[in-house]
């Protein structure tokens, strides 16, 4: 499963089983000696702390990468050769097929080095090194900023922090919030550039099961593939070249093919993103029981369009094949999500926690006037939330869904650019030539009969479920010119754009005058962007943000609360959080 929104924090899952005993938790890898290693070596770990984390000496985090924007591959050689899931791989696959050399189909393997195929933009991420920056962060942080203010110094102490680091070092740096902003960890990394496709397994092999298994345990499935990580000839990372060489880690995993015995002691090191073990039953309700069903529909809509087409044409398979595996992956993540805490009681096993956490915050006149109102206010917050997150949801999941007019909002940049009379023209070029690079990649998997009718699905949904103060103002159209006609509609749009043909689009790029924004303005696609963008600008941002950032705070508080309440939970030093494990 891959993971789209993801942190760069690297983190640490412990999953360990015994026959009478079992248990989990997420931990932090730098805090490893100091809190976990005593308890990992009980379980049955055979090594050290050191060799799993250490700034010292070679270890396994010099051979775990974050691969492209959310997901974990392992070096597996002393030359750079990385493995990592098939589907973390497929949307590189999938670029590199055609009808005539379907490696989505019938799989890839370089038998030479000069056979390994190059990814543009492709990175692998590693981390050096953490650091705890929690008092740096927190530094002129006062209980009595708002939120918004609050927010703003962290932004500031972290950009400094961050700028202060990378001004003498090679490395980057990026300074992540832990616990609900309880802490913060600045986390040093390298990122290598030119990442080399050297092979897959067929999908019937590599996606055996499809949508239907993903997500679900135990898998069937060889979900693998595997890249090589190139460097300059200097060792250091570089963009891609001909002259690079496989990079020469200080350390990679040995393959094993010994299998594991019932009892072994079993951990995960990788990018799992976050974690929200946290959140309160209101939280919880509103994901799983409001938000996901809306999303499930409008993605389950879109999957079966996609099917359809992909079925009678093999050029269109392969087109929206990536597509197809980014919209199904948190669809049927979504479904399990709200299964699994349905299966599980999961918001009454929550309702009963609060309703023991209120007897405490309300057992002294102290402490009910620390906590008392705590839940009630949080219960309020995620109530007054519920109609602004389902606004963000479809503007998200059905406006900008719609491939034409995601696409036309790409040029809404140049459109801002050339209403200041005194824009930079090396400016204007340099957008101009984004945009066509954007155009060629665009078209290169785009079938507009398939975008067409999700539209028309999309406009039909947003209007039947989205209430009228947060319907952008295209609907009016809709409404008045086509009469409620969503077919209609949506010919009107493809039959006046210019953004469904390519032709059109790269003759208007390549003749373009700073005054001729006005055409874009004017296209029925990117007024439909702009209507989306605007509404939710003006009327779903603000309150949703505020609402967000309050919740953020009580959270906070939650947890403070918490680790007074359960004193035996795991400390961290110098943080106000805990970590169940």
């Amino acid at each position: 499963m891959k993971f789209k929104t993801f942190s760069i924090a690297f983190l640490f899952i412990i999953l360990f089983r015994f026959i009478s005993y079992s248990g989990e938790g997420m931990w932090i890898p730098m805090l490893l000696e100091q809190l976990n290693e005593k308890e990992m070596i009980d379980m049955g770990m055979r090594i050290s702390a050191e060799d799993i984390y250490s700034i010292n000496k070679s270890s396994m985090k010099d051979a775990i990468v974050l691969f492209g924007r959310g997901c974990t591959a392992e070096i597996i050689s002393n030359e750079g050769l990385l493995l990592t899931n098939h589907h973390c791989g497929f949307g590189q696959i999938q670029k590199h097929s055609s009808v005539e050399h379907d490696y989505l189909t019938d799989g890839f393997w370089a038998m030479s080095r000069e056979e390994e195929l190059p990814n543009p933009g492709l990175t692998a991420t590693m981390m050096v090194g953490m650091e705890e920056v929690t008092v740096k962060v927190l530094e002129g942080v006062t209980i009595e900023m708002t939120t918004a203010e609050r927010n703003t110094k962290i932004k500031e102490n972290a950009l400094q922090v961050i700028r202060d680091f990378e001004k003498d070092s090679e490395y980057k740096a990026a300074i992540k919030p832990f616990f609900k902003g309880n802490a913060y960890y600045m986390i040093i990394t390298r990122i290598f550039k030119d990442i080399r496709l050297v092979g897959a397994p067929p999908s019937n092999i590599g996606k055996f099961g499809g949508d239907t298994d993903n997500w679900m345990w135990p898998r069937h499935t060889g979900d693998f593939s595997i890249f090589r990580i190139y460097v300059g000839p200097d060792g250091k990372p570089a963009e891609f070249a001909e002259e690079n060489v496989p990079y020469k880690p200080n350390y990679f995993f040995p393959i094993s093919i010994k299998g594991v015995e019932e009892g072994d002691f079993t951990f995960v090191f990788g990018y799992p993103a976050r974690t929200n073990e946290y959140l309160p039953s209101y939280a919880i309700e509103m994901t799983t029981e409001i938000q996901n069903p809306g999303k499930i529909k409008l993605r389950e809509t879109r999957l079966d369009i996609f099917s359809k087409y992909s079925n009678m044409d093999p050029k269109v398979r392969i087109q929206y094949a990536t597509k197809h595996a980014r919209v199904s992956n948190y669809w049927k993540k979504m479904i399990g999500e709200s299964g699994g805490i349905r299966r599980m009681n999961g918001i009454a096993q929550k309702e009963a926690f609060e309703k023991e956490f209120n007897e405490w915050a309300i057992s002294s006149p102290a402490m009910k006037k620390k906590y008392g109102n705590l839940l009630p206010a949080m219960k309020n917050t995620y109530e007054e939330m519920i109609p602004f997150n389902t606004a963000y949801d479809y503007y998200r999941e059905a406006g900008l869904a719609i491939e034409l007019v995601s696409f036309a909002g790409k040029f809404k940049k140049l459109v801002e650019l050339s209403q200041d009379k005194s824009a930079d023209s090396l400016l204007l070029d340099s957008e101009l030539q984004k945009l066509q690079k954007s155009s060629a990649t665009f078209f290169k998997d785009y079938f507009r009969t398939i975008d067409e009718e999700v539209m028309t699905a999309l406009l039909r949904l947003y209007d039947e479920n989205i209430d009228e103060a947060f319907k952008p103002a295209f609907f009016t159209t809709l409404y008045s010119k086509y009469n409620s006609d969503y077919k209609a509609f949506t010919q009107y749009v493809f039959d006046k754009s210019m953004f469904k043909e390519e032709n059109k689009i790269n003759d208007f790029l390549s003749g373009y005058k700073q005054n001729h924004y006005k055409k874009i303005e004017k296209d029925p696609a990117y007024k439909m962007y702009a209507d989306l963008v605007n509404l939710y600008e003006v009327r779903v941002k603000p309150e949703l943000t505020s609402l967000r950032n309050q919740a953020d705070s009580l959270q906070r508080i939650f947890m403070k609360a918490q680790m007074e309440m359960q004193p035996g939970h795991r400390f961290y030093p110098d943080a106000n959080f805990t970590l169940r494990v």
